[in-house]
């Protein structure tokens, strides 16, 4: 067997393998003789085979397995030997490769391919210790517990019913029977009954609610719109449709009091027990927001910290699936580059410097993780699953079930998990200090840049 280094350009390597037809052909021979004691041929007794019957029968697929067998093993020996980290899967190449591979699968030629590999780069991580981070935290205010009890009374309100000639105003809330037209003719989906509209919500489409002030019960009224360019559903955006709306009840909002009695309508035994509910809720909200914010500190110093060339086919991955997205996004929108106040070049420059820099952190994080034995263990992906699972009630078995047999699928929940416990373990040796800091401005935008690993 012979294994000659025809490339080393950064982290692109190729190497020229060639594997000698006797060699094949003696794997070949020690397979079939294996399978002379175990396959059962009419005509012939157990164990009795020739192995000359055998080959004429087997012979072509045993080829085939025994080469693909050895370019596996060539493969594996060549990443091992050289002590290399692979970026992506390696690259087999046959020259012309429908005459070549029937020749050696008959045996008459050597096989000979191009293996060609993506390697990672050697990072050299830094002192993490020598890092310094400001952290902004909120303390919960008195005032946001009142302003978030207020909101919470808001949308449960009760509902009175309004007198039979009173006039649907903002505000109410009024259940109609509804059929949608487009250019005269029903459409899927255009079509509803008892439904329950809070005039003013802005939950309908824009301009169906105002037109309903002035409805009364019993009153049928044709309502026309326009659905939004960016509707989810293609058949509709942008399109003209009228409405026939009949009222069947018209509701006023009552006024409520925040008492312990409010609190016993939504679960909790006091209005103290409910305040101590939205105060650990707005905590948790608080928190959520500050680890965001120092974790993107922390990334942008990673990120300083660690130059080197990312693979190329990684970023090239990383950014068709960011600029799938944008292009999605702005389709979905109706909206250009132009409109963006930018061009589809500048754009694409942009995207590809946060594919790079996505692809460079994960290397990094990666690497961190490798050196400090972080792992991810299987009790706490079950966990998240399960927390994913419950975001579907009655179909928490089918979650289960997708997630156990798709490996993608169970990476896509360990990933999240691995880059949390990697932040964790740096902040733990960086130099942390608080600052507090108003709600107002913890939740500002300071228009930084959120592209994250």
């Amino acid at each position: 067997m012979e294994i000659t280094e025809t490339l080393s350009d950064g982290l692109k390597r190729e190497y020229q393998v060639k594997v000698p037809a006797a060699d094949l052909e003696a794997r070949v021979v020690g397979r079939l003789s294996e399978l002379k004691d175990r396959v059962q041929l009419r005509g012939f007794r157990p164990g009795k085979v020739p192995v000359k019957h055998l080959r004429k029968v087997y012979g072509r697929s045993v080829m085939a397995e025994t080469v693909e067998a050895v370019i596996r093993e060539m493969n594996a020996k060549i990443v091992e030997d050289r002590g290399l980290k692979l970026a992506m899967e390696p690259k087999v190449t046959i020259p012309n490769e429908e005459t070549e591979v029937d020749r050696v699968l008959g045996g008459q030629a050597d096989l000979a391919y191009t293996l060609s590999l993506e390697v990672l780069p050697k990072i050299e991580l830094a002192d993490f210790k020598g890092i310094k981070l400001e952290k902004l935290v909120a303390e919960v205010t008195n005032a946001e517990v009142d302003e978030a009890l207020q909101k919470i009374a808001e949308q449960n309100r009760p509902y009175a019913a309004k007198g039979e000639s009173a006039k649907v105003e903002k505000g109410d809330r009024v259940v109609i029977d509804f059929t949608g037209k487009l250019d005269g003719a029903p459409f899927e989906g255009g079509t509803g009954g008892d439904v329950a509209v809070n005039v003013g919500s802005g939950t309908f489409i824009p301009g169906f609610e105002d037109q309903m002030i002035g409805m009364t019960v019993g009153e049928t009224r044709q309502i026309k719109v326009t659905f939004p360019a960016n509707y989810h559903s293609a058949q509709l955006a942008g399109k003209e449709a009228e409405f026939d709306v009949t009222a069947k009840s018209v509701e006023t909002a009552t006024e409520v009091t925040i008492d312990d009695a409010f609190a016993k309508t939504l679960g909790l035994e006091s209005l103290d027990k409910l305040k101590a509910a939205v105060k650990e809720r707005l905590g948790r909200e608080h928190a959520a927001v500050s680890r965001q914010k120092v974790k993107r500190k922390l990334l942008d110093q990673l990120d300083e910290l660690h130059k080197f060339a990312p693979p190329p086919t990684l970023v090239e991955d990383e950014f068709k699936n960011v600029w799938n997205t944008v292009e999605s996004d702005l389709k979905a929108q109706g909206r250009t580059f132009a409109d963006e106040g930018t061009t589809e070049e500048a754009a694409k420059a942009e995207y590809r410097g946060i594919a790079e820099r996505r692809v460079r952190l994960g290397l990094v994080l990666a690497e961190i993780g490798d050196k400090n034995a972080i792992k991810v263990s299987d009790d706490e992906i079950s966990r998240a699953i399960v927390e994913r699972a419950r975001q579907f009630p009655g179909r928490e078995q089918e979650v289960w079930d997708y997630y156990r047999k798709n490996p993608n699928a169970v990476a896509s929940v360990r990933a999240p998990i691995f880059e949390e416990k990697v932040v964790d373990f740096i902040l733990e040796l960086a130099k942390v200090t608080e600052k507090q800091v108003p709600r107002e401005e913890l939740y500002k935008d300071d228009d930084e840049a959120t592209a994250a690993a």
